[in-house]
């Protein structure tokens, strides 16, 4: 990797990335396409005094981590994004390998290649960057499950940081990046670091929808492992379409301001708009800005009014029609009782149920927006309609489960989201 390349890397971020990946082959190879099949946004570290911890080790040191993620669009080659966004030291990482997912720990025999940058087999990553890995001859079906081993010799704080993967991640001891399955005593959790996008080589550029959302959207009460929140299942529903779906979820996420992540205003153009080939996105947002206020979450911030967030939701309908982006807006889920009888009990009250209300009348009568999906009427109770349904929740009366993902995800209207005509 010249030193031109990383500079470009450094300064625009995942298209950049993808940008350099296409050109460090096309001069040599066939016409082809790198395209984003996964992502996971990234947060910053917040301090301990916030309500939630982290999860996260202090550090790792002479340790492989190994996680996996599962693509949306498969393709003949594969290319990783490792991020050390959030890090205040350079990332040294020793060794780094992919295959295909087995199950738990293990991977599929044979398929493991090991992961190189610029031809070699370890690299630093300076504070705040993101690299792209070289291309990996690893062929990958759509829905395919990938797992990336990084090994880390030298004492590395967490970066690139993902609160609520929803998904098994794996430390072991001493370099095993290349190992087919880790030892029992692997350390388990459910937090994702550096590993943040997954990129494949296709043969022409998919149409790639993002869904831009809080706790709902990255799956929080979904069952771990088993990719079924509601991005997984449209994935599921585009399958033979040439359509990526990147979740770009984060729990705690607000628009309007930062949460457990930076304000979706802001994020909007690194996660969606800084993506190559977007057709459409998603969003869901609003559930935190309303909630948060005056419970154990913001307890000293005032009321939040549904101007205030409808004035924002309209600037992300701007900003999309701005990058030639449809945008289709998820209205927001009911809360009564949300973490009920736990600390983090206050999400709801009357007063912010007539706000999220006021927000829903206006997303699907304002005009704003492309298409809208109706994620209240799919979840709501019709006997009390400020509860979510009791088969679509997952027992916190905040998130769905699995049968209200599935649902939420069947509620999307394919045809507005990506602008085709209606089928007969």
């Amino acid at each position: 990797m010249t030193t031109s390349t990383l500079a470009s890397i450094l300064r625009h971020g995942a298209l950049a990335l993808t940008l350099a990946a296409t050109a460090a082959t096309s001069t040599a190879e066939p016409a082809a396409y790198w395209s984003p099949s996964w992502m996971a946004s990234t947060q910053p570290i917040w301090n301990g005094d916030f309500v939630l911890p982290t999860g996260l080790p202090f550090q790792f040191n002479r340790q492989t981590v190994r996680q996996v993620a599962r693509l949306s669009i498969g393709g003949s080659r594969l290319r990783v994004v490792i991020s050390n966004e959030g890090g205040v030291a350079p990332l040294y990482i020793g060794a780094a390998r992919v295959a295909r997912h087995a199950e738990g720990s293990a991977v599929i025999e044979g398929s493991d290649r090991p992961l190189r940058f610029g031809g070699q087999a370890d690299v630093t990553i300076p504070p705040g960057a993101r690299l792209v890995s070289d291309p990996v001859d690893i062929a990958m079906p759509a829905l395919g499950e990938v797992a990336v081993s990084l090994y880390l010799p030298r004492p590395s704080q967490p970066a690139g940081f993902h609160f609520d993967a929803r998904q098994t991640a794996y430390v072991a001891d001493g370099d095993l990046t290349g190992a087919a399955r880790l030892p029992a005593a692997t350390t388990q959790w459910s937090t994702r670091v550096y590993v943040s996008g997954l990129i494949v080589e296709t043969p022409r550029p998919p149409a790639t929808v993002i869904t831009l959302g809080d706790s709902l959207t990255d799956g929080n009460g979904s069952t771990p492992s088993a990719n079924t929140r509601w991005p997984d299942a449209l994935a599921e529903r585009l399958v033979g379409r040439n359509v990526a779906v990147l979740n770009a979820g984060i729990s705690g996420g607000r628009l309007l301001k930062d949460g457990m992540g930076h304000a979706g205003l802001e994020r909007a153009g690194r996660d969606v708009f800084a993506q190559p080939s977007v057709r459409a996105m998603i969003v869901l947002l609003g559930t935190n800005d309303i909630g948060w206020p005056g419970g154990p979450f913001a307890p000293n911030e005032p009321a939040v009014r549904a101007e205030a967030v409808i004035q924002g939701l309209r600037q992300l309908a701007e900003m999309a029609h701005a990058h030639n982006v449809r945008i289709m807006a998820g209205t927001i889920a009911p809360t009564e009782r949300a973490l009920e009888g736990t600390p983090l009990e206050g999400h709801y009250s009357p007063e912010k149920d007539k706000v999220r209300q006021a927000v829903n009348r206006w997303i699907r009568e304002g005009g704003a927006f492309d298409a809208v999906v109706d994620f209240d009427a799919v979840l709501r109770d019709p006997a009390r309609p400020s509860r979510l349904k009791a088969a679509m929740d997952s027992g916190d009366h905040l998130h769905p489960g699995d049968a209200g993902y599935r649902a939420m995800a069947a509620a999307v209207d394919l045809d507005a989201l990506l602008g085709t005509p209606a089928r007969p």
